[in-house]
């Protein structure tokens, strides 16, 4: 999804919630209560809803972010993976015959890169579709964007593959922690929640982030903001990315709902009571 530099690690580890098992039972619309034959879903889910005006549809369609924009045509299944070289094909644009801009080689660029991009897990707000993550190709070209250049001891062609491999594996750990977080909300959301959008903010650090490098600890290495859509309700989450070292060899993902309202301000409470009531 996005195209931010990531830790240099091998795995994802994430300081995870706890939240309690109170002994109620999920809603009855949830999926364990359906017969997958004959069940639709909760009537809160979006397809049970009324036709948006046209002029909500025409905004919802403005909204989608370019880089997911014919996203789909770049995804390599394995029933496609065999027959590659044909679906390529459909990535040149007619009208000037070049492929899309954001998988176009820079100019001097040292060696090629794959323009395949994988599909996540997350939904996405407003459709019907998950978020796709960057190709190497589009990787390569937002370091340029940001002011990064290629030097020959920089990474190699096989670095690009490991760089794409953590950076989902990073958005994919991330997207888990949130939804243990929304658990708490499964109530009033029983459809869950899915990305509306993103942003990167790596020298933006965190007032959390700030106070643990005040007590020693060492500042992030990256930020995202993430804001998602409960049901129709937008909220922010925080994620700093911490680098494990050398030694425990992962990435700590710190994710947390931003204190935007009292109700994110509640869920903190809660969570960091049964965090030290648990230990």
């Amino acid at each position: 999804m996005g195209d931010t530099m990531s830790s240099p690690t091998g795995t994802v580890k994430a300081e995870g919630i706890m939240v309690p098992d109170f002994g109620r039972a999920p809603p009855k619309g949830c999926p364990m209560h359906q017969d997958v034959n004959k069940s639709a879903p909760p009537p809160e889910c979006p397809m049970h809803q009324g036709s948006a005006p046209a002029s909500d549809q025409m905004k919802k369609a403005a909204d989608v972010p370019a880089h997911q924009d014919r996203a789909y045509e770049f995804v390599e299944c394995p029933m496609r993976a065999a027959d590659r070289a044909k679906s390529m094909m459909s990535d040149i644009n007619p009208a000037n015959m070049m492929p899309p801009p954001n998988q176009r080689p820079s100019a001097g660029q040292p060696f090629p890169l794959s323009v395949v991009r994988e599909e996540s897990t997350i939904p996405r707000a407003g459709s019907e579709q998950k978020w796709v993550y960057p190709s190497e190709q589009m990787f390569w070209n937002a370091m340029l964007r940001k002011g990064w250049r290629w030097n020959n001891d920089d990474i190699k062609q096989k670095d690009m593959t490991n760089i794409i491999r953590i950076h989902n594996q990073n958005n994919e750990q991330a997207w888990q922690e949130i939804l243990r977080w929304e658990k708490l909300h499964s109530i009033e959301c029983p459809c869950g929640p899915s990305l509306l959008r993103f942003g990167g903010k790596a020298k933006d650090f965190s007032p959390r982030a700030r106070f643990r490098h005040w007590m020693g600890h060492e500042l992030p290495f990256d930020r995202h903001d993430w804001i998602i859509d409960r049901c129709g309700k937008e909220v922010r989450y925080v994620i700093d990315y911490y680098d494990g070292g050398q030694v425990s060899k992962h990435t700590i993902l710190d994710v947390r709902p931003a204190f935007d309202s009292l109700g994110a301000v509640w869920d903190r409470m809660k969570v960091a009571w049964w965090r030290w009531t648990s230990t």
